[in-house]
């Protein structure tokens, strides 16, 4: 009988198909292990993590390395949280870069462009980090998927030409989401452009929306080239219809302004919401910082094209020298938009982090 038992014990389970078939069950798949660089960077008990990525710099703006997980404080809506997971380490980056290719880049921008592009992902980039390229003039175009061959992309960047008007808004709302599947940790947007959106159709108030609810690090150079001082307030807003204002960061009780499907009128205007005036050639500076401060990016704003290389080698060095730091969420699944503050403890220090998220 012991021995009979013994022979079942080390019998193949079997299960009898629909025709009657026996066919063995397969063994049940070993759980697996989270790495670092997965999309979902979550506690093994599954509570979902706020992924916070933060530039500390000096008073000469020079970044700073080297800081400990107990130099941050890091506060959600005023309230204090405790930073679980932290790495000052070099970590692949998923990049994605949209570049202007309307008329007003013929030329010597367009080759310098090419020419700072190729470097940046030759010699500044990592060989891990993954990228993907879309050109935008009258409407936006993805010319290369995410990849890590260079060759790839250098043949795609050698295809651009430069006619038509400047979708800029389209762009970033297709590139946003693409950046946000990408397989590293840290994902961020790169968009090189030299003056106004004129042929979007969807706004800076939904694209806002559409940022904010991604975890993605937003940069943006333009170029200038006028010698007058380039940042201006927006003029003051034409009196024809608005949607309801998008929420104020830190704003109680509001909902965030619903993304509307695109349109060719209305909301869009081909200028994000800012009118149009007789500097339409110049970059709206103000509509560029709308995109990148929420993130944790920033805008640089460059006199010539030629300026493009220490630009671009600049946000190079800055993505290699950030820090990371994960707290657990609160579990909201409100819509609403809710406050990020990180700080350092020597006050010395400037830091530059995502300002919130929205916990949809």
């Amino acid at each position: 009988m012991k021995k009979s038992l013994a022979v079942i014990g080390l019998a193949i389970a079997v299960v009898v198909s629909a025709h009657g078939q026996q066919q063995p069950t397969a063994p049940p798949a070993a759980p697996a292990t989270p790495r670092i660089g997965d999309q979902s960077f979550k506690f093994k008990s599954g509570v979902e993590l706020i992924n916070v990525t933060a530039t500390v710099s000096d008073a000469s703006g020079r970044f700073v390395s080297g800081l400990k997980q107990d130099d941050f404080v890091v506060y959600e809506d005023d309230q204090l949280q405790t930073v679980t997971h932290f790495s000052a380490e070099r970590v692949p980056v998923s990049l994605g870069i949209a570049i202007d290719t309307s008329g007003s880049m013929a030329g010597t921008k367009m080759q310098e462009a090419q020419s700072a592009l190729d470097r940046f992902l030759y010699e500044l980039l990592d060989q891990r980090d993954e990228i993907f390229l879309y050109r935008f003039s009258n409407y936006p175009a993805l010319l290369q998927d995410w990849t890590t061959d260079r060759q790839l992309l250098t043949r795609a960047l050698g295809r651009l030409t430069a006619n038509g008007g400047t979708a800029m808004y389209d762009a970033v709302a297709e590139a946003i989401p693409l950046a946000q599947k990408g397989q590293n940790r840290k994902k961020s947007l790169l968009v090189i452009s030299d003056g106004n959106d004129t042929s979007s159709r969807t706004s800076i108030v939904p694209l806002k929306q559409i940022i904010r609810e991604s975890e993605v690090l937003v940069y943006a150079i333009g170029i200038d080239g006028e010698g007058e001082p380039t940042f201006r307030t927006p003029p003051p807003r034409t009196p024809f219809p608005v949607p309801t204002p998008f929420p104020i960061p830190g704003g109680r009780g509001r909902r965030g302004y619903p993304i509307p499907p695109p349109t060719g009128g209305g909301g869009g205007g081909g200028n994000g919401g800012y009118p149009r005036g007789r500097n339409d050639d110049r970059v709206n500076v103000a509509a560029l910082r709308d995109m990148t401060d929420d993130s944790g990016g920033r805008t640089e704003i460059i006199r010539d094209a030629r300026d493009l290389n220490p630009s671009t080698a600049s946000i190079a060095d800055e993505l290699s020298k950030q820090y990371y730091l994960g707290y657990p969420s609160t579990g909201k699944k409100d819509g609403r938009w809710h406050d990020i503050r990180v700080e350092v403890k020597n006050k010395l220090y400037r830091v530059r982090a995502r300002r919130g998220y929205v916990a949809s």
